[in-house]
């Protein structure tokens, strides 16, 4: 009987903390479902969240979707069963409007708002329902700034950037994820953009390492933006592009600072970017504490910021609107808003440290 007494007890022990790590215990009003956990940036959005939530005396539950859609499907449907009375969704799924228009409809059938964020989702899918909302960023804007951050680096430090001394700067490019609209822009404008500058400069446009590649990016298969992916690639790269065959890649460019850490690992284990010495350029987007530690530390060149607090905030107060039974951008002037959708913009800044 002692035994099957202590067993009880630590289960029940278990569970409290299992809850405890998701969120507030109890009845939750918002439930607020996040693409992956493992990701930087959301990590630093969760903490704020948590923070303004329990601020705001908003009762709310965490989930975690682990990069599948399915999984956090299914966890929207059961905390809608239960009650919820709103639901905050970092989507999994981007790359079509399937899987957000079927989260719609199980919130709509309901009467209870949705609000996506971070991931976008088309303005169809927003237009489809009055009590939906989106907030997060314009994706072309982190990387037209990344862009011209990288141009005005390269213009003012070509000399020591170009060490194979070709005239021209070698780059590699790490893509988050296929289909994802912030990955798309952040790929294609840091590098349009920076090649802009160049050309005003009478520099040479910026050369992808890997001429066999016709993509000139590699990708997170899993669609993770992690560093681990990024350190792999990287890793690898150097072994046939580097200083000793006169091929370095001399600049790295990456869609968010995870994998902006991931290449810096891999350039420290040959005796680069360690805060002495030799440093190849790497640019991120997030701003991160770890990539503005990096930066201070002479390690990295630069970031872009993606506000985790402001985008807290406003989900914060999109959330107490929804609650109320008000519109949802009610109160939101202070934010660029959408002329024709309600879609709240945060807006990007550069991080130089």
């Amino acid at each position: 009987m002692f035994k099957k007494i202590m067993a009880l007890c630590l289960a029940c022990v278990m569970l409290s903390l299992s809850l405890a790590s998701c969120g507030k215990r109890g009845e939750a009003d918002v439930h607020v479902f996040y693409y992956t956990y493992s990701d930087t940036y959301i990590s630093s959005v969760r903490s704020s969240l948590d923070k303004a939530l329990d601020g705001a005396k908003i009762s709310y539950q965490d989930y975690d979707g682990n990069g599948n859609q399915t999984t956090q499907t299914e966890q929207i449907q059961t905390a809608i069963t239960k009650g919820a009375k709103l639901i905050l969704v970092n989507i999994v799924n981007t790359g079509s409007d399937d899987a957000a228009n079927g989260i719609v409809s199980l919130a709509k059938e309901k009467g209870i708002p949705v609000v996506f964020f971070n991931r976008e989702v088309s303005d169809a899918v927003i237009k489809s329902y009055d009590k939906c909302a989106y907030i997060g960023t314009r994706a072309e804007e982190a990387g037209k700034l990344q862009g011209e951050m990288i141009g005005e680096y390269l213009r003012d430090n070509f000399e020591k950037v170009d060490l194979n001394g070709d005239g021209k700067i070698s780059y590699i490019m790490f893509k988050g994820e296929e289909g994802n609209n912030e990955a798309i822009y952040r790929t294609q404008y840091s590098v349009e953009e920076a090649n802009k500058i160049l050309s005003a400069a009478g520099r040479e446009k910026l050369s992808f390492y890997d001429k066999s590649n016709p993509n000139k990016y590699l990708v997170d298969r899993n669609g993770q933006w992690s560093a681990a992916a990024a350190n792999e690639y990287m890793t690898t790269a150097l072994t046939s592009y580097n200083e000793q065959n006169k091929n370095m890649i001399e600049l790295v460019i990456c869609n968010n600072d995870g994998m902006a850490q991931g290449a810096i690992t891999a350039l420290n284990s040959v005796g680069y970017n360690t805060g002495e010495g030799k440093m190849i350029p790497v640019f991120g987007v997030d701003a991160t504490t770890a990539a503005q530690e990096l930066i201070k530390g002479k390690k990295m060149a630069g970031t872009i910021k993606q506000d985790a607090e402001g985008m807290a905030e406003a989900l914060r107060l999109v959330a107490e609107n929804g609650l109320a039974g008000r519109s949802l951008v009610t109160g939101t002037e202070k934010y660029d808003v959408d002329s024709d959708v309600a879609k709240i913009r945060i807006a990007y800044s550069k991080y130089l440290g």
